[in-house]
């Protein structure tokens, strides 16, 4: 018998694949939230200061990019985990720099934004282009129409560079799926290595559109994968999309989601059917359970997890 899952416990990897941190709020202390309940590694996504001033050039991206950059190092140093890099301009941050800059400008430096990121993973600071994506919520129609032309030279961009790409986008069910799809296939980005993060628990074939994505895990997620994994169309994760910002502490999962969530799905994928369960063999979901958490997020950022 594996000694990975043990009654029910899972003992292995356990990947946050979208986790933000802020050095002014509880930074450490939220990582240590997530060893103490068995988290091995995270994907930490650079966090646009919303509530700052954002930047403006350049240089103001260069300097945001090193704090990210920096607070991986320092959790890596502190607590010896696997820790990959998400850095890219966010695009609501974005939309926000249309009102100062005018769409021209803030379009030209969200650009210049990715290019800087695809600079740090080329150098191998870096292990994926993200989040960006377009507006989640209504916007007019002429910022609509840019900020899909501009995502789509985003991928293109990506797909040149031959890295993954997490992607914040609207929640409109397989539609989003879709219009992704046809997008990453228009710029040659493969499919595969297009995440859409903060993705619903339906992670089937014919839902994601052959796209890779990181679950949100939180209430009813563990009934919702039990139910569409076994036809998953590709590579999918965990995450959270913890902000670490005390102002919005309902807003996303807290760092002792993962662990929890991967327990839950272990039992529930144990259980017999006749109970309400999957029914799979302890093998079948130690295998699952290192894919989702070792295997697909290696694959995706370069990065041994």
């Amino acid at each position: 018998m594996s000694d990975l899952l043990v009654d029910g416990l899972w003992h292995g990897p356990i990947t946050d694949q979208h986790i933000h941190l802020d050095r002014g709020n509880r930074f450490l202390a939220a990582v240590d939230e997530f060893t103490r309940c068995g988290g091995t590694g995270l994907m930490l996504v650079h966090k646009p200061g919303f509530s700052s001033d954002l930047p403006t050039d350049r240089a103001g991206y260069e300097q945001v990019y090193a704090e990210t950059l920096a607070m991986a190092e320092d959790v890596r140093r502190a607590y010896g985990i696997t820790v990959g890099v998400v850095l890219g301009p966010h695009p609501v941050a974005w939309h926000h720099q249309m009102e100062s800059l005018g769409l021209a400008r803030s379009t030209e430096l969200h650009l210049e934004a990715v290019d800087l990121a695809l600079e740090h993973i080329e150098e191998g600071t870096a292990h994926c282009l993200g989040e960006v994506g377009r507006p989640h919520y209504p916007v007019p129609e002429e910022a609509w129409s840019a900020a899909n032309e501009m995502l789509l030279e985003i991928m293109q961009s990506a797909a040149g560079a031959g890295t993954s790409i997490q992607l914040h986008v609207e929640d409109n069910g397989d539609a989003t799926y879709a219009e992704l799809a046809e997008l990453a296939t228009k710029a040659n980005l493969p499919l595969s290595r297009t995440i859409r993060h903060y993705a619903p628990a339906n992670v089937s074939g014919d839902f994601t559109h052959g796209l890779a994505c990181t679950v949100s895990v939180g209430s009813g997620s563990v009934e919702a994968l039990c139910a569409s994994h076994a036809s998953a169309g590709a590579y999918w994760g965990m995450e959270t999309d913890y902000l670490d910002d005390p102002r919005r502490p309902g807003a996303v999962l807290g760092p002792k989601t993962i662990p929890k969530r991967t327990n839950e799905l272990c039992r529930a994928l144990l259980k017999p059917e006749n109970e309400g369960g999957s029914g799979m063999e302890a093998s079948e979901v130690e295998e699952l359970m290192l894919n989702i958490h070792s295997r697909w997020p290696s694959e995706l950022y370069g990065v041994e997890f």
